[in-house]
């Protein structure tokens, strides 16, 4: 029999996975501190390093106390573990370290991301940014919050309508020429730089406005601030204009998005054609 994720669920659901999150943040900011950060690279080219497998070891074990028992993908969950997913309605996804990069460079752009999936769709998550003590959460029946260093929490909202000219948000560490050619296409805006996922966290919060990813991501890297943004009134959608959803294909990486905060513009209008990251596998 499957529980109902209502409000009072939710909500204790949020506070348990910040806790986790700060707990996860802790274990990192002990390698950070350290000369030696432990880089490997993976068989996918992207780096790892200790304090990505610390922070997984601390909120695997957490989320497995949890009275709500559900499966969990982490981004560094086991193949065979990745394999089973496809069988999953509900579940727990999780970055552990979102921005690995930024890690490595010491520049304080990175995040613990836990989401809860329900059939595709990303009900609730935690961003918690251990450099800065910013918590970012939300979940589809309590709304966006944000809270400082676990002082009290302020309820968040994308900015509507959107400022002029817009505030973008784009990658620090992964330039696309495709977003280039989209922001030809947008005309006069305001370009902000970003690692992880605080590009999304920035319109939850109504500091921008869009942020055009023309580029591979997976689903653990969206899926915790895609919740906060619809918690706070926006949306994360493919380019052709439908809902990004989670765990409903047979691979793992998104299709192109965009993350709005005024939804009343056309933006995905602006997407140039061409061949996609996706395309590029078929």
């Amino acid at each position: 029999m499957s529980i109902t994720l209502d409000k009072n669920l939710q909500a204790q659901l949020r506070q348990s996975c910040i806790e986790i999150a700060h707990t996860a943040g802790e274990a990192i900011l002990l390698v950070y501190q350290e000369d030696d950060l432990g880089v490997e690279i993976k068989s996918d080219t992207s780096p790892l390093t200790r304090a990505d497998i610390a922070s997984h070891k601390v909120i695997v074990n957490a989320l497995e106390k949890l009275a709500l028992k559900l499966p969990i993908l982490s981004e560094e969950s086991t193949e065979s573990e990745i394999a089973e997913r496809r069988n999953w309605q509900r579940f727990w996804l999780v970055d552990p370290l979102d921005g690995t990069k930024e890690f490595i460079k010491r520049n304080g752009e990175f995040t613990v991301n836990i989401a809860l999936i329900d059939n595709g769709q990303p009900v609730l998550g935690v961003v918690y940014v251990p450099a800065s003590g910013y918590c970012y959460s939300g979940s589809t029946a309590e709304g966006a919050f944000l809270s400082i260093k676990q002082q009290a929490e302020t309820k968040i909202k994308v900015r509507t309508p959107a400022a002029s000219p817009p505030i973008v948000v784009g990658s620090r560490s992964h330039p696309s020429p495709r977003v280039q050619a989209y922001l030809e296409n947008l005309g006069e805006h305001q370009l902000t730089a970003m690692g992880s996922s605080l590009k999304l966290c920035l319109i939850a919060a109504g500091k921008a406005d869009l942020y055009p990813r023309l580029g591979p991501t997976m689903e653990w890297d969206t899926a915790a601030a895609h919740a906060v943004v619809q918690a706070a009134g926006g949306r994360v959608i493919a380019t052709d204009g439908s809902e990004l959803t989670y765990n409903q294909r047979d691979i793992l990486l998104n299709p192109e998005f965009l993350v709005l905060g005024d939804q009343q513009i056309n933006w995905q209008k602006l997407t140039p054609p061409g061949p996609t990251h996706i395309d590029a596998l078929t």
